[in-house]
């Protein structure tokens, strides 16, 4: 990712080899493209905002960090924190898939399993960061990881053609990726690097938390706490994301829409596309197949239309959860 140097803060990176994942032509649908950010290190989108995150609390002579995680960021967090020399404290809830957890004791970082959702990681890491130390590398809580992140929007944009698709899903917990992907596209409109009309954002959520979804068909400016959040797509499971009103703001300025899948629908998907197309899938990135379908049957969008799906992580991550859904032992 460290080819747009030029439009992320001059510093020396810490860096995995993250970035400039492929953009997979679909074998069935003509105007689809699947962004593979399970092609990064350690697997998933998340290693872009991390390594920025990590690169510049190095740079700031930090030597302790934390992260609430709903599993990918804590891995990310704990393998360029190795890479940087950083000690990284990781919260998860207790039934985030094994690699998760396997990644962050490899990657000798301190990891607490928590009985409860990301929200309650959340709260300990606030609660205790002052008295322990720790840099709080919470979504959103500092502006590196919405940097860094922003680089797939400049990435879709390069390898397009440097032109815009007519719509962009993006599986959305946090929803740092889509915030970030805005921002690209007003740097790429300043300087003068894209053709064409801003895509539709289109944010996708699982039916079993759906925060944003339910504050967009409400006309809400924020969200509310979502109660017994419940999916097997671990990193949907965000009862209330931090920016929930700037990412509600971006779907509406961009004319898309937020939709939640059930589990029963981004399963099906997942095993489609495995099957079809030879990608595993995560779940999280199943969900964004599974809205394109979806909103191809309601005509919101036509098949003619050019669209991106963010694979968002790479389904080896979640031998365990698929294997529980294919049922086996």
């Amino acid at each position: 990712m460290w080819r747009y140097h030029s439009v992320l803060p001059s510093v020396a990176p810490v860096t995995l080899g993250e970035g400039w994942t492929p953009m997979l032509p679909s074998r069935r649908y003509e105007n689809v493209f699947l962004k593979e950010e399970g092609a990064n290190s350690t697997g998933t989108f998340k290693a872009r905002g991390l390594a920025l995150a990590i690169t510049m609390a190095r740079h700031y002579g930090i030597k302790k960090v934390a992260v609430p995680s709903a599993g990918n960021a804590g891995g990310a967090v704990a393998a360029y924190a190795a890479a940087a020399g950083i000690e990284a404290h990781i919260f998860m809830p207790k039934d985030v898939p094994l690699a998760n957890q396997v990644e962050c004791i490899a990657y000798g970082a301190h990891m607490t399993l928590v009985d409860g959702l990301i929200s309650d990681c959340a709260r300990i890491v606030g609660e205790r960061k002052e008295k322990e130390g720790w840099f709080d590398l919470s979504t959103l809580k500092e502006p590196f990881r919405v940097e860094g992140k922003k680089t797939m929007g400049y990435e879709l944009v390069e390898q397009l053609g440097w032109e815009y698709p007519d719509a962009v899903f993006y599986p959305t917990g946090g929803g740092v990726g889509l915030i970030g992907m805005w921002k690209a596209f007003q740097e790429l409109e300043d300087l003068g690097w894209v053709k064409g009309k801003r895509p539709k954002m289109i944010a996708i959520q699982a039916a079993g938390c759906a925060p944003v979804a339910r504050a967009f068909d409400r006309g809400e400016a924020v969200s509310q706490m979502w109660q017994n959040a419940a999916t097997f797509a671990s990193g949907l499971r965000v009862p209330k994301p931090y920016g929930d009103s700037i990412i509600l703001d971006i779907v509406r300025e961009s004319q898309g829409t937020v939709v939640a899948m059930t589990d029963e629908e981004i399963f099906a998907s997942l095993k489609d596309w495995s099957s079809k197309e030879g990608i595993l899938l995560s779940p999280e990135g199943a969900a964004a197949t599974a809205a394109y379908n979806h909103l191809l049957s309601t005509g919101f969008l036509h098949p003619s239309d050019r669209v991106v799906l963010f694979n968002t992580g790479s389904g080896n991550k979640y031998t365990d959860v698929i294997a529980h859904a294919l049922r086996l032992t």
